[in-house]
Formats: structure tokens, sequence, C-alpha cells
């Protein structure tokens, strides 16, 4: 009997084996349930860009109608159209406190990320603990204070002040993101740039930053979304000058009723520059989030 004859009688055997025929069938189950599941999800924002083409009466219809007429008043309106308040300056605030905030989250927390991963200091694990207490206060708990530094600095309605804020805030979750991207950063070759006479900063940024460059994408990402969906601060804490693009979105709630039409695309518009930034990181995002899971 020649090989290909007994090739080809293994595969016929292996097609037609019970339990791989099982295991195909709860594979094709286990996709049609991911499917299902994805569509869930995807729903309220598929929803949410529809109503956003439709008018404030169709949008304001129960049950709301499908098949109505599409419009773009909404997006009109968002932009100024009508003569109704223009979205740029809240849009800009809001790219420069999440953008900078960002910057300056990456900056503090690599040489953190350092020193707790490669170079380890003294009771690491208790300065990973604190790190991770800053986030168990609630965020209501410490508006006051900062409301009150906020008003006696004369930093009230400021941009700058959402800056430090929001890397404040984000800056435990980098480290500790961070901390583990860098663990799986071969110590031999920061070894051999120390031999050849690099010092720290040229080791971070010259041999620490490219290997973990997917670690840190995925951190920049998920600051940036952080930052840029903040409300509660920025609610507070700014007025007419520096407020961000969330605060903004809560201006079509008003004594008249909820602009739902409006607030759909308001809302499309406002969650645009997050979504472009994840697709465009995408695959730094998966790298990243999957660094150091298969060892």
């Amino acid at each position: 009997m020649s090989a290909s004859t007994v090739t080809s009688a293994s595969v016929g055997t292996a097609s037609h084996n019970p339990s791989t025929r099982k295991a195909r069938r709860r594979s094709a189950a286990l996709g049609v349930v991911a499917w299902a599941v994805g569509i869930v999800f995807c729903l309220p924002a598929l929803w949410m860009v529809l109503t956003s083409f439709h008018a404030e009466a169709d949008a304001a219809t129960n049950p709301p109608s499908l098949a109505a007429a599409l419009t773009l008043d909404g997006y009109r309106t968002f932009f100024g159209g009508g003569g109704g308040p223009t979205p740029w300056p809240p849009l800009v605030n809001s790219l420069a406190a999440s953008f900078f905030s960002t910057v300056l989250v990456l900056l503090l927390a690599l040489p953190a990320a350092y020193a707790l991963s490669i170079r380890r200091v003294r009771k690491w694990t208790d300065v990973m603990f604190f790190f991770l207490s800053t986030k168990m206060l609630p965020v209501v708990a410490g508006l006051l204070p900062v409301y009150l530094f906020a008003k006696n600095t004369g930093l009230l309605d400021n941009i700058w002040l959402l800056v430090l804020l929001y890397t404040s805030m984000n800056l435990p979750i980098a480290v500790w993101m961070m901390q583990s991207f860098l663990a799986d950063v071969p110590v031999s070759i920061i070894e051999a740039a120390q031999v050849d006479g690099a010092r720290l900063p040229t080791v971070l940024r010259r041999v620490v930053a490219p290997v973990a460059g997917p670690g840190i994408a995925a951190t920049a990402l998920i600051c940036f979304i952080f930052s840029w969906n903040e409300l509660l601060f920025a609610r507070v804490l700014t007025g007419v000058v520096a407020g961000t693009a969330p605060v903004h979105l809560t201006t079509f709630v008003t004594s008249q009723g909820l602009f739902l039409a409006q607030l759909c695309a308001a809302s499309v518009v406002v969650s645009l520059p997050v979504l472009v930034a994840g697709y465009a990181a995408q695959d730094k995002l998966v790298q990243g989030l999957s660094l150091g899971a298969v060892k």
C-alpha cells in the first residue's frame, strides 16, 4: 500500500471520527454564540448611530421607527448650524488634556515601572500595593478638596488643572500595566547597553522603550481613553473656557427636554477620536495586552 493511500485513509478515518465531529460542532456553536454576543454588545452603538441620522420627531417616537427618513440635521446643529454653540473649543480642550496628560503619564510611569520590574527597589510589592490603593478612594470623595484647592490657587476653569488631575488619576494604572510589560524585557540587553556606557535615560529611550513598545502603546491608549471620557472633574472644575467634550454633551439635556437625535450625533462625533486611535493602534494594543501572557 502506497504512502498516499495510507494518508488519505487516515484523513478519512479522522473526518468520520465521532469525537472529531463533536468537536467541530462544539466549535461552530461557540462561534455562533460569540457572534451573537458581539452583535448584542454592538447594538446600542449601532442604534445610536442610526438615531443620529433621524429628525427629533422621529427619534422621540415610542417605539422608535427604523424606517424613518434620514437627515443630517443633528450633525448640523452639533457643529453650530442654526446659531448653536460651536463644539470645537470643547473638542480641542479634551484633545489637549488627554494628549498632554498621557505624555506626562508615560514619562513618569516608564522609570517607575523600570524600578519596580527590572531594577527592583526594596519592598517593591508594598509600592505596587500603594499605587493600587490610590484607586480605592471614590472619585467623588476627593472632589471637594480638589475644588477648594483649585479655587484658592486660581486654577478653576483651567485646562492645565485637568492635565494634572488626569495624570495623577491614570499614573497608578500605567505603572501597574507597564510593570508587567517591562518584566518581560531581557535583562541581558540592558546590561550589554550599560557595559557600552549607556546611562539610565539612554537605556530607557533606546533599549527598554523599543522592546516594550506594544505595552507602552497599550498603556498610552488606555490612559488617553480614560482622560477623554472623564466627566465629573471636568463638569465641576471647568466652565466656559476649559469645558471638555463630555461636558459639552450634557448641554443637550435641557429644561426643554432631551434632544435625542442631537445628543446621539454629538456622541458619535465625540466617540470618533477614541475609535480612530484604537483602530490605528489595534495591532500594538493586542500585542501589548497579550504581552507576557504566554511564557
